[in-house]
């Protein structure tokens, strides 16, 4: 598939520490309206793993792997990212993916 025709799907896997749960949700309600604001972004959701509730997925849809670089290369992310990561208890896992019809 040609990858400029499609949008690209970003799942983040992040595993918290117990006790900062609840921390990290009260953050992503307040940044995730910054992030669905930015060019190329249609849109961010949050899951939680049914089975390990310190367990959480992103999934981000944007237009294209130069608007999610964009993102990732703003005060924004510099910033979310660094208070997501100092709730980890291990490191996270990142895919990128091409949305096909």
């Amino acid at each position: 598939m040609n990858s400029s025709t499609s949008t690209l799907l970003r799942i983040v896997r992040m595993s918290f520490k117990p006790e900062l749960v609840s921390d990290f949700l009260a953050m992503f309600e307040q940044v995730k309206p910054k992030i669905e604001a930015m060019p190329g972004c249609s849109g961010v959701e949050l899951k939680q793993d049914l089975h390990l509730a310190h367990v959480f997925y992103t999934l981000s849809h944007w237009e294209s792997e130069a608007h999610l670089n964009s993102y990732r290369n703003s005060a924004l992310f510099a910033k979310t990212w660094a208070e997501t990561k100092a709730r980890f208890n291990e490191a996270p896992q990142a895919f990128s993916l091409i949305e096909t019809p």
